[in-house]
């Protein structure tokens, strides 16, 4: 490493071996699941999965994702089994990439023996990738955020 790299941000700590990154990056696709393939996956049928939204009362009647399931974190104790089949696998989310709400929602749903992934962007996301949803006042669908997601594609390409 030369005096230059050494001081730069990015290469100051070396990348991971490449058999060490493809593990990493494999256990990360076993736990992380993205808008863009959730929302694929539910438009083409019955996707094998639940949707959990993980919010509050309030938080879910401001919008939420057509036909997930509403089970705030707090109450996934006691309520879980009698919402969840605990052989279909569960899909979180909360509000956005600022919030973990998802993340302790499916770390209480595996503790309790589920199988799961967390939906990264969260219900956010899911909105600025111009994905339909629902309210206490019905449907709504806002067009794609080109910052976020392709204007004239269905999907990214990734």
């Amino acid at each position: 490493m030369t005096a230059s790299t050494s001081l730069d941000p990015v290469l100051r700590v070396a990348p991971a071996a490449p058999a060490e990154a493809a593990a990493h990056f494999r256990a990360s696709l076993a736990f992380h699941a993205d808008v863009s393939d959730v929302a694929a996956a539910l438009a083409a049928g019955d996707p094998g999965f639940v949707v959990l939204d993980s919010r509050s009362a309030a938080s879910w009647d401001q919008g939420h994702i057509p036909g997930a399931v509403h089970l705030p974190t707090a109450l996934i104790a006691e309520q879980a089994e009698r919402l969840l089949d605990r052989e279909v696998p569960v899909v979180t989310y909360c509000w956005g990439p600022g919030c973990n709400g998802a993340t302790r929602a499916a770390l209480a749903l595996a503790e309790l023996g589920y199988r799961v992934k967390e939906m990264l962007g969260g219900f956010e996301y899911w909105v600025r990738e111009g994905f339909a949803y629902e309210t206490w006042e019905g449907g709504g669908q806002r067009a794609a955020d080109p910052l976020t997601a392709p204007v004239d594609a269905p999907n990214c390409g990734c």
